[in-house]
């Protein structure tokens, strides 16, 4: 009713501020969907806010992430979560959440703990950095470059969620999201990493650093 009485007005632009947050998960799944709809039948240009980045993913066109009222970065939805210019917008985009560790580079490699995870630009000077990895860009692998403690497997139909930890990892609990075909053990587990699905930020400024 209260988007029905915006639109009768036939608006310029049309704010929507969280009109999902009181809906139950279903029904926020419909009405963004028939919100989407709506939006494109009128052509209106409309400014969707919203804390849920699942929801916002889902129903832009363009996406616009903020901080504390400070516009971080914008941008076509994928292209914001594929390529994150600091550590907040990739830790705010993602379903499982981002996996960040503590890190360092040293001549020209990058290391989470002893571990040497790839090659760096030699251009880049050895500091100590914030390693980001998406929970789909890990691949278990006996010659693994990347060593973690798995606790849980949790079944979730055709992917298999690993629940990880890691002294050098950033926050609660590690997820990891694989494909439900292959077979994970309780225990260490080694893994390569995807590189399309890992970022590196500068531990004081945590801006990207272009490896």
């Amino acid at each position: 009713v209260a988007i029905a009485r915006a639109l009768v007005k036939k608006p310029k632009v049309l704010l929507l501020d969280e009109p999902l947050s009181n809906l139950d998960a279903r029904l926020r799944i419909q009405t963004r969907e028939e919100i989407r709809k709506i939006q494109q039948r009128t052509g209106i240009t409309t400014v969707f806010v919203t804390h849920d980045q699942e929801e916002a993913m889902s129903i832009c066109d363009r996406i616009l992430v903020m901080k504390d009222g400070k516009a971080m970065q914008e941008g076509e939805p994928q292209e914001v979560y594929r390529d994150p210019k600091d550590l907040f917008v990739a830790k705010f985009l993602g379903t499982p959440p981002i996996n960040v560790f503590k890190g360092y580079i040293r001549n020209n490699q990058l290391y989470i703990g002893n571990e040497k995870i790839k090659d760096v630009n030699p251009n880049i000077e050895d500091k100590n950095v914030y390693v980001a990895i998406r929970p789909e860009g890990f691949i278990i692998d006996d010659k693994g470059v990347f060593s973690l403690d798995c606790k849980e497997i949790i079944t979730m139909g055709r992917d298999l969620s690993l629940v990880c930890s890691s002294p050098f990892f950033v926050g609660d609990k590690i997820k990891i999201i694989i494909d439900s075909d292959i077979t994970p053990w309780i225990g260490t587990i080694k893994f390569s990493i995807r590189d399309s699905k890992l970022y590196v930020f500068d531990e004081k400024s945590e801006e990207r650093i272009a490896l």
